[in-house]
């Protein structure tokens, strides 16, 4: 890149938004209900399975397969929200930071 295009003689221009951040905010935010949503149904779909399924070996079987994909849809769904109130709070603090920096040159 040549330097008229990445800021002169001086070094590259820092471009950076919210942008990207409340993007990615809104779709950690999104996964998180989805896995909630998944881990909701497959409960759901496994209602009345142990009474149908009594007497079968493998009605146990599916019965932890149900435990340990509700566990990891459950982790999934408590790290999106983690991370979209995280990432919401990036793209907070990159805006204080933009008005402070256009304040500033603005002197």
């Amino acid at each position: 890149m040549a330097h008229e295009q990445s800021g002169g003689r001086h070094g590259p221009v820092l471009q950076h938004g919210r942008d990207p951040w409340a993007g990615a905010s809104a779709t950690a935010a999104e996964l998180r209900v989805s896995a909630a949503e998944g881990r909701t149904g497959l409960g759901a779909g496994h209602d009345g399975l142990t009474a149908r399924a009594a007497g079968l070996a493998a009605a146990a079987a599916l019965a932890g397969v149900l435990t340990s994909w509700e566990d990891r849809l459950a982790a999934i769904r408590d790290e999106c929200d983690h991370l979209s109130g995280t990432l919401r709070q990036a793209t907070a603090h990159l805006g204080e930071v933009d008005t402070a920096t256009a304040g500033a040159v603005a002197r």
